[in-house]
């Protein structure tokens, strides 16, 4: 693990995982074409040691996951300025590991069901004809976590 610069503000493991938790989406990075870094906002679901989020089939995100898998996910939460002093409040998670893309069918639906679990939990039935509809069409990835850390600045 890499040596946090404050670490007067670093967070234990456990958390980290709360902070990703409680994020609303968080910020992918990625290596696009040629090595030049790529990120795009996420939502995403934890589930015990792994994070699952989706996309596309195709496009510039799918692409540059399928060819190289070495991915950063940032996640920043409880974010506030407090302007008299010139500094921000916040617990922030950042995430190290690598993508598979889920390919069995079931496998993308159970998560898929827990994305919409967690970020729409009100339309539960609809999400299922919707999962069903777009099961085809949709890519799943799967991030097995290499490393988390986490800071607080509260």
């Amino acid at each position: 693990m890499t040596k946090m610069r404050r670490a007067d503000k670093q967070i234990s493991v456990e958390a980290a995982w709360a902070a990703a938790e409680q994020c609303v989406y968080g910020v992918l990075a990625m290596v696009a074409e040629g090595g030049t870094p790529y990120a795009v906002p996420v939502n995403f679901v934890c589930d015990g040691d792994a994070i699952y989020f989706h996309s596309a089939m195709e496009g510039r995100k799918a692409e540059c996951l399928r060819k190289n898998p070495n991915i950063c996910l940032t996640c920043v939460s409880d974010a506030q300025a407090v302007q008299e002093r010139f500094t921000m409040q916040y617990t922030s998670a950042v995430i190290f590991g690598t993508v598979t893309e889920v390919t069995d069918k079931e496998k993308k639906c159970e998560a898929l069901r827990m994305l919409c679990q967690r970020h729409a939990p009100d339309y539960l039935k609809k999400a299922e004809e919707v999962i069903a509809s777009g099961i085809e069409r949709t890519a799943v990835w799967r991030v097995t976590v290499e490393e988390i850390s986490g800071k607080s600045g509260h």
